[in-house]
């Protein structure tokens, strides 16, 4: 062993990147082990090759802490999540918006009048996750009462989820791209619509055309009635009063107020109008924060879902992102995401090639680190030089970063957002992945634009910058 650790060569790099990928690959499709054990394996597996490099056990280990270290808000929003999910539960808000939406809402224009509103909240709000566990709750809720099947239904709220979190000024992944490609926070924006405007319309219009295939679906008026009533026995559903919670949280967030904040605001409204409002005992409420309870409604697809939430419904997404962000952690700092991704751009060419391979390395940097965050930045300065060789804007590679990263992050089970999203919505990610269309279009349609020399701007990466 070394006395002075040594950086790993591209032929290890891809080593060790391949056994990962064989081992979760194989393990999660062919034998159906448990992603959180799989996880573990690999982590032994980079280990391994971290000590032939001549790092210690101390300092793989430091390595691992510094990973979860890095991602520590987004552990606060796992067990914050979970509790205002529990909190708008026992406060009515979840119910009230079910049993208004249907009356609105019809199996045919459901999933894109869902997109559209997946999307207007997450760019009001600036988070992906936000509208997920309150707004995407709700419709898999309504969903599952018309009989459009989940996991198509989840897809459409992480499309539209994505688009927010991708487009919005108040996103953290859309400052942060600006910031690592150092160009202006509104150019960042203006050049995202270029390829994710065409890929969102594609979007709709296949949601729309899955919809057609379920306006049969239409529940009949008695059965809706039923439903209706169930709700109505056991809150008090004036939305007024029960949006509230739901209200506060958008309000806050578009004031910029921190997640944590504006989150932990919402659970406090929402408990107390569970209390006063809706007349239900303290204790149980407070306990449902931490595990909730199947709601009474007689209804048993109601019940499970009112049953959601609490700090517990969160454990399994919190211990394997924790796992994955220790194996990121092992990849970054010891350089094995650099050595692998420095090996392929020296042999870039063409310009296609390079959007191409931005995307696909942000897809891998999600898959190695388990978030979306430091491949982004990562990224940005790995590619700077490149783009910067082909003569294009700043713009055009925090555009391309956030379409490899930002949009492939919710597709991979063992990222924090895609184990969130399973978690949050009930739906496994590989259920639910090949319906988020706009996540894995935005990359073709951008990667598709670069070969017909469409919306590459040119030539002004510096004068943008920070301006």
């Amino acid at each position: 062993m070394t006395d002075t650790p040594r950086l790993p060569s591209l032929s290890q790099a891809m080593l060790c990147f391949g056994g990962n990928f064989l081992m979760i690959s194989f393990g999660l499709f062919a034998f159906s082990i448990s992603l959180h054990i799989l996880l573990f394996c690999c982590l032994l597996w980079t280990c391994l090759h971290g000590r032939v490099l001549g790092y210690s056990y101390l300092q793989l280990r430091e390595m691992m802490s510094q990973g979860i270290s890095n991602a520590l808000p987004a552990i606060y929003i796992f067990i914050l999540i979970g509790m205002v999910i529990a909190a708008f539960m026992r406060s009515g808000t979840i119910a009230a918006l079910i049993y208004h939406g249907l009356d609105i809402l019809s199996p045919t224009f459901f999933l894109s009048a869902g997109l559209l509103l997946c999307s207007l909240m997450s760019i009001a709000t600036g988070t992906s996750w936000g509208t997920a566990g309150t707004l995407g709750v709700v419709l898999i809720g309504i969903g599952a009462t018309m009989g459009v099947p989940l996991p198509i239904v989840a897809g459409m709220v992480v499309a539209g989820a994505t688009f927010g979190d991708k487009l919005s000024p108040m996103s953290d992944t859309t400052n942060l791209a600006a910031m690592s490609a150092n160009t202006n926070l509104n150019r960042h924006i203006g050049s995202m619509l270029y390829t994710t405007v065409p890929a969102y319309v594609l979007s709709l219009i296949i949601f729309t055309g899955i919809g057609l295939r379920y306006s049969s679906n239409a529940l009949p008026a008695q059965e809706i009635a039923q439903i209706q009533s169930a709700l109505a026995s056991q809150y008090s559903l004036s939305l007024l009063v029960t949006l509230l919670p739901l209200l506060l949280m958008l309000v806050l967030s578009v004031k910029r107020v921190a997640a944590e904040i504006s989150m932990s605001a919402s659970v406090v409204c929402a408990v107390t109008i569970a209390i006063f409002y809706q007349q239900q005992a303290p204790v149980d409420v407070l306990n449902s924060l931490w595990s909730n309870t199947p709601g009474q409604t007689g209804v048993t697809s109601l019940d499970s879902l009112l049953g959601r939430g609490g700090i517990t419904s969160m454990s399994w997404t919190l211990l394997l992102s924790l796992m994955a962000l220790a194996l990121g952690g092992i990849l970054f700092t010891a350089g094995f995401l650099q050595a692998l991704l420095q090996g392929i751009i020296a042999r870039v060419q063409r310009t296609t090639s390079l959007i191409a391979t931005t995307i696909g390395a942000g897809i891998v940097g999600n898959m190695g680190m388990g978030e979306a965050y430091i491949s982004i930045i990562l990224n940005c300065q790995l590619f700077r030089k490149a783009y910067e060789k082909k003569r294009l804007d700043n713009a055009v590679l925090s555009r391309t970063v956030e379409e490899g990263a930002t949009m492939s992050t919710g597709l991979i089970p063992w990222t924090t957002a895609g184990a969130f999203y399973a978690s949050t919505l009930g739906v496994s990610v590989l259920d639910y992945a090949p319906y988020a269309f706009l996540n894995y279009l935005n990359p073709i349609v951008s990667i598709g634009m670069a070969a017909l020399g469409v919306g590459l701007l040119r030539g002004t990466a510096q004068k943008h910058a920070h301006t």
